[in-house]
């Protein structure tokens, strides 16, 4: 197995020639992506500025049944069945239809990775050029040259050369949380305009840690303050800050010849702010496609085809989520929100609605061994 260290002084050796496949970025979606090039043969490369499961930003939570059935269930530190959901006036239980679960990320990656059979290293990259059918891959140890290239990189969509929008101008949410020690039994959301106008707050439990934490849709509105406060009022201190950036909105899968995933790509679902299950589902979408490249089953061109096809057939669910998060930023102000909570805890409704949602970006089978699965385009759930 490669040396998963980060290289510092004599060992941060200069990185340059071609690969088969170079894939920016080392967390759900890139890993995935290498994932599913196991075995192909082909000569894969994982950069990332940081060492494999070094730097979360994110509270690690998703259906129990995409880790488990991706042989990553060691990561998992507590499962739910139901979301407490609090407004100003009173809390309300959904009974949801699948389980929820926390996760450790490092562990997590660590599993991933340990179903990659590609080479790693830490490099920070900085963007990319043209060569002909190449791309070449700049970075702070050198180029690196390859025909297929994934950013799973995150928001700032490093392999684009597109006009960079910053924040608060770009189309992100923003989040930060804390994670104290200590237990607890409910996976919690509030809709309380106390915390948050345009957004939501949460206590996440897992295991030994809590993470608590507001998120916001208007990237303008701060949300250090209303997180230290919710802490606060849980009788928590405010220890372990993270925070990020998220994407609310979809962009191009496919740039000049480069696969995009994950936050790179806006695969992070509006609304729930949820972006790991759909990192993780392109990223096994993308490799998949990667896969039949190098096996000679068609060509970069056809892949990167397919690949846009999976991602705007999902479009769709995307402006209907983004839809329902303006409504949130409307209704949260007023009792109206209260109400709306209370008719969707009829249970035929938590039903259908959270089957629908979970369909957006279905789990895999069971034992779905890596690189096994056909390719994604044109299906709905992810093969065996």
């Amino acid at each position: 197995m490669p040396v998963r260290a980060t290289k510092r002084g004599a060992e941060r050796t200069p990185l340059d020639g071609a690969q088969e496949v170079v894939i920016c970025g080392a967390s759900f979606a890139g890993l995935a992506a290498a994932r599913e090039l196991a075995g192909s043969g082909a000569d894969v490369l994982v950069v990332d500025r940081y060492e494999i499961g070094e730097r979360q930003t994110s509270a690690c939570a998703a259906p129990l049944e995409w880790l488990t059935n991706l042989g990553l269930g060691d990561s998992v530190c507590q499962v739910f069945s139901e979301i407490v959901v609090h407004t100003p006036s009173r809390s309300i239980r959904w009974q949801i239809p699948w389980r929820f679960c926390t996760f450790d990320y490092r562990r997590l990656c660590e599993l991933l990775w340990d179903q990659c059979d590609a080479r790693f290293e830490t490099a920070t990259v900085a963007g990319r050029t043209r060569d002909g059918l190449d791309h070449v891959i700049h970075t702070d140890r050198g180029d690196l040259r390859a025909a297929l290239v994934v950013d799973a990189l995150g928001w700032r969509r490093t392999l684009s050369n597109a006009e960079v929008i910053q924040p608060p101008q770009a189309r992100l949410s923003r989040g930060l949380e804390v994670h104290p020690a200590g237990s607890g039994e409910d996976f919690e959301i509030w809709l309380d305009p106390s915390y948050i106008r345009a957004g939501y707050a949460w206590n996440f439990p897992a295991g030994d840690e809590l993470r608590v934490g507001v998120g916001s849709f208007a990237p303008r509105d701060h949300v250090k303050e209303p997180t230290v406060r919710l802490a606060g009022d849980l009788g928590l201190p405010d220890d372990g800050y993270q925070g990020n950036w998220i994407p609310h909105q979809m962009r191009d899968a496919v740039e000049d010849g480069v696969f995009f995933a994950g936050d790179s790509a806006g695969h992070c679902l509006p609304a729930t702010a949820e972006g790991i299950r759909p990192a993780l589902f392109f990223g096994l979408a993308c490799g998949r496609e990667l896969r039949h490249v190098v096996d000679g089953r068609q060509s970069r061109e056809q892949a990167l085809t397919r690949y846009r096809s999976l991602h705007e057939d999902r479009r769709f669910a995307w402006r209907w989520l983004l839809h329902i998060q303006r409504a949130i930023g409307l209704l949260n102000p007023h009792p109206t929100m209260t109400t709306v909570a209370q008719a969707i805890s009829a249970q035929r409704v938590i039903d259908r609605g959270f089957a629908k949602y979970l369909d957006i970006c279905p789990p895999p089978r069971p034992k779905d061994a890596p690189g096994g699965g056909e390719s994604l385009a044109g299906h709905t759930a992810i093969p065996a």
